[in-house]
Order: C-alpha cells, then structure tokens, then sequence
C-alpha cells in the first residue's frame, strides 16, 4: 500500500495550520490530570473538542469515561480504529513547564495529554475530508491504559460493534528518548507482557537471638531473588527473552525479632505468550522448593497484566512506508528492537490487525539518550513533535479508505 491521497505537503500543512488547537488543548488535558478508569475532566475536554465535527459521540456508561467517535465517508467501505490513551500517573510533576499539572501528586508524565490533542486535531482533519473517504473511521479515546485494562473495558462495553469490526488499527506513542518527529514501530511483538508477582514466605517468627528456635523467612525470601534470576537464564531461550524484577522485600517489624513471614513482590515480563505462560510455572515451583529448603513454605500469587502487544506485520511495514511518505525518510525507520514495556491497546491488537508506532518528541537542546523519560516527574515532551503524528493519524485513515 502507497501513500496516495492527499498530497503529503497538504497534510503536513494542515497539521500546522491546527497546531494552535493541537496546542491548546494538551495543554488544558495536562493542567488536570486524571487517573485510572474515571475521567470526568479529560472526557468532557474530548467532547467539548469534538462538538463543532460531523462526528457521531458516544461516551462510556458504566466501567469507564471513554469517548467513541465515528466519522462517516461518503461511501461505503471499511473501518479504521484511531487510539488515543487519555490517563494520567500518581506522580508530582517537576518539569517546570508553565502549563504543569495543578493536581498534586498526579501528572501527564506518559504524554497521554499529547495521545488525546493529536487525535483530536486528527478528527478534525478526516472530517474535512469526508467526501474522499469509502468507509468510516473509528476515534478510540481510552482511559485506564496505565494498569486499569482500560482497553479491554472498552472492547467489553463494544467498541468493535459501535461501527463494524475495524480492517486496521493504529495508535502513537510519544516518547522523550527519540529525536523529535522520528516514527518507528517494528513487525512482531513491539512490547512484553507485564504480570504482577507476589510471593509470601512463611516460617516461624522467634527471638533474635536465638535463630535455631525459629524458622526465619529472610534467608529464604533473600535466596530466591538470586535463584529467579537464575532460573530466567538457565530455563528460558535467549532468542525468547524475558524480565523478572523483584520491586519489593518486606519482612519484620523491629532489630530483635525473626519474622513470621516475608513479601516479595515484583513484575514478570516476557515478549511471547508461551515464554510468559512457560515462566509462572516455573516461578512457582523455584519459590515453593526455595521456601521448602529453608524449612518454609510459600504462596506464590501471580496477577495477570497486559498481554504482549503484537503489530501486525503487513501494517507495520505499511505505516513505515506511510511515514516516509508524509513525513520524509529522515523522520521514520525500523524499531530495531522490542520494549520490555507493556501496553494494553494489546488487546486491540489481539482482535484487529494493526499497529502501535513511537512518536519521537525529545526537547530541544537534550540528548534522546539522557533526556527524562517516560514517567519521569522531569518528562517533557516537544510539542512540534505533534504535528507529525496528526498528519500520520489522518494519513492511515486516509490511506486504507481512499486507496
């Protein structure tokens, strides 16, 4: 598929000429953050963004504030889905940009505030042009993506029946740690999965000073973080990788006495679901037979969180190409490996042929490889960067429904 309609330099051009309303309303989105499935603000801005548009709104009623919209072409055909994230992280920002959250211990620190601007411009966009499309497009505007399964809510309350199953799906990403208006994505799995571990180590609690009376959980709690580790690089291929990281060790309440039981807690994470499904079998039996060495005994909990995010291989070299016909070679290329982040527009993925693609939008005068990152409370992203990706958006939509 080649990039045919419009000419590229009328869609870069359009970007622009919106970049004041791009601007305006990340701005407002990143002043009041919001968190989880519940985003009465971010919602309402949506709508509010979207009112003036020949759109039909629909917004979620009952697991989440989510905003649907349907542009309908002026013929039949296809439907594209367009994702745009809209949560906010428990963070206190520190960036020092003059528009920075006003909520205390919550901030935009993952550029989702740029996710809703730029669809938002790109909605806009594809509206002016309704006369060229043979379809409809499908704007996905999701809370909850950072840990609260917003996508799989909103595909549980419908979204793929608001307009007939979409052919494609796309969503950007915008990230601080590449070169401002760079796109990349890759074929295969882009981003790991992410579960979360929890193991209780139990023994018999007793006096410090005399550890032959007790059964101390500690030594025990201590030694499988070791052998996880070890069992990762002695199980698993390394051509199938995966992480484990062990976040938390609690255990006691005081220097004197040997506790009951100790806590580990941590995230498992893999880029192949036999991989993932391979590893909670095997953290379960190093944990039990560790504990059982040490004369302890554990539980062993395993809470299941985004599935590996898989582009499609046909869409993902589709939307490089596409890339490099809006935006011009230097400003798109190859992902040259996965990240061992998660991602749940996952589930989209896993029911619609598509793509996620990152949005470079490192500040200028910083290096992409020292620049505050994702979640970082420092994170600030460069908002220039937006106009590639409301030109991309509406470039995907417009290549699948014209061509």
């Amino acid at each position: 598929m080649r990039f045919t309609s419009p000419n590229p330099t009328d869609l870069i051009a359009a970007a622009r000429r919106l970049q004041p309303h791009t601007v305006a309303l990340r701005r407002a989105v990143h002043r009041h953050p919001e968190q989880g499935l519940h985003l009465p603000k971010t919602q309402s801005a949506v709508v509010q963004a979207l009112s003036d548009l020949p759109v039909q709104v629909h917004t979620g009623q009952q697991n989440t504030t989510s905003v649907i919209g349907v542009i309908e072409g002026a013929r039949s055909g296809p439907t594209v889905l367009l994702r745009a994230d809209m949560d906010a992280l428990p963070v206190t920002e520190e960036s020092g940009v003059p528009f920075s959250s006003e909520l205390p211990g919550s901030m935009h620190a993952c550029g989702h505030d740029t996710h809703v601007a730029m669809l938002a411009s790109a909605a806009r966009l594809l509206a002016e042009r309704r006369d060229e499309l043979a379809g409809r497009v499908l704007l996905m505007f999701q809370p909850g993506e950072e840990g609260f399964h917003g996508a799989r809510h909103m595909l549980d309350e419908g979204l793929l029946e608001v307009a007939g199953t979409p052919e494609f799906a796309l969503a950007l990403h915008i990230t601080s740690t590449l070169d401002r208006g760079l796109v990349q994505t890759r074929p295969g799995a882009i981003m790991a999965s992410s579960d979360v571990l929890r193991v209780t180590v139990t023994g018999q609690g007793g006096h410090a000073s005399a550890p032959q009376n007790a059964v101390d959980p500690v030594p025990a709690a201590a030694a499988m973080v070791g052998a996880l580790q070890t069992m990762i690089t002695r199980t698993l291929s390394v051509f199938d990788p995966a992480v484990l990281t062990v976040t938390r060790i609690t255990a006691g309440t005081t220097s004197n006495i040997i506790p009951e039981t100790a806590e580990l807690e941590g995230t498992i994470r893999a880029l192949s679901e036999h991989t993932r499904n391979k590893l909670h079998g095997e953290v379960r039996r190093v944990c039990e037979h560790v504990a059982a060495a040490h004369g302890c005994t554990a539980t062993v909990t395993i809470k299941d969180g985004y599935p590996v995010t898989v582009n499609d291989h046909e869409v993902s070299h589709r939307l490089i190409d596409l890339a490099c016909g809006i935006l011009g070679e230097r400003h798109a290329e190859p992902m040259p490996d996965p990240l061992m982040g998660a991602e749940d527009f996952s589930y989209v993925l896993a029911k619609v042929p598509g793509a996620m693609a990152f949005l470079g939008a490192c500040p200028e005068g910083h290096d992409p490889d020292t620049a505050p990152s994702n979640h970082s409370n420092r994170a600030v992203f460069d908002e220039s960067a937006m106009v590639h990706g409301v030109a991309l958006y509406a470039g995907f939509a417009l290549q699948a429904l014209t061509s």
